[in-house]
């Protein structure tokens, strides 16, 4: 008598499967992408933490300068390369941070914007998602009182650079 041994899979199992693995999917994915766009806000929080940390910094540091001028001068010259700190690059932030302006790359699915008041004698800085439901949904901003605040826009936003308008926003807690 011969004996027959089934080698691999029937059609129906291998479907079963692929079936299973699409549910799993399903379920996996979004979770996935949520998780991902909150560490991209803690991220744009905390660099907005970090924004106000050097400009208190460079406050104390350039007196005669006052909060600096913009969000560049802040950070190093080139990536990389802060060998002497000046008012022009204080190297206070990282490089990704002080370059991730709209007209740059963002920095953690986030963009930063910076406007500095008349005499240098207050600042705001905002950030936004740069792609509005992908890699963010809050936009933070703060002024020179250090208070992060938060605010959910309908759809995709520029960074707020008004101190007005960031005062009306809800303290991030």
């Amino acid at each position: 008598m011969v004996n027959k041994r089934r080698k691999g899979f029937s059609l129906v199992e291998l479907l079963i499967v692929v079936a299973i693995v699409l549910v799993v999917a399903a379920i996996a994915v979004p979770n996935l992408l949520r998780a991902r766009m909150a560490a991209n806000e803690s991220s744009a929080a905390n660099s907005i933490r970090t924004i106000n940390t050097a400009e208190v910094t460079y406050l104390s540091t350039y007196p005669a300068t006052g909060y600096s001028p913009t969000l560049g001068s802040l950070g190093p010259q080139t990536a990389g390369a802060c060998t002497a700190p000046t008012a022009a690059n204080a190297c206070l932030i990282d490089y990704s941070l002080s370059t991730a302006t709209t007209a740059g790359a963002p920095k953690s699915g986030y963009y930063f914007g910076y406007a500095v008041g008349s005499a240098n004698v207050s600042y705001t800085v905002g950030g936004v998602a740069a792609k509005f439901n992908q890699t963010g949904v809050r936009s933070f901003c703060s002024i020179e009182d250090a208070v992060v605040r938060q605010d959910i826009p309908n759809s995709q936003a520029t960074p707020t650079t008004a101190a007005s308008s960031c005062i009306g926003w809800r303290p991030l807690q």
